[in-house]
């Protein structure tokens, strides 16, 4: 991830931080095309990078979310715990994917996701 400027970092970042925050969706959703396609960022790279990244504000989100009494923590530790057992398999499958399957699995449940909330 070299650049000569760090503008473009900044402004991803920001993005991806406005949409996590508000939306409540990973910020990988800006983070990883941002990646590839402004930064020129290898998609197994960007998909790790958006994750070390993302964990980090969803924290922060999180406790701005429940400070305001949305985050209902006891009912949904074992959603957590099966979200980060899942975590483990996709992160390992992601492995034996090449590039181009991860950028149109992406794109798929994106679209997928996008028509769902649509109608």
């Amino acid at each position: 991830m070299q650049s000569k400027s760090w503008l473009p970092y900044g402004l991803i970042g920001f993005a991806a931080g406005v949409v996590n925050g508000l939306l409540g969706i990973g910020g990988g959703t800006i983070l990883i095309p941002g990646m590839v396609y402004w930064l020129g960022v290898k998609q197994h790279q960007a998909h790790a990078t958006s994750l070390l990244i993302v964990l980090p504000t969803s924290i922060i989100s999180m406790l701005v979310y429940h400070r305001h009494g949305h985050v209902p923590i006891a009912s949904l530790l074992g959603l957590a715990l099966a979200t980060s057992i899942g975590a483990i398999g996709g992160a390992i499958l992601m492995n034996y994917c090449k590039p181009s399957w991860l950028r149109k699995g992406f794109a798929l449940y994106m679209l997928l996701t996008g028509l769902r909330m649509l109608f």
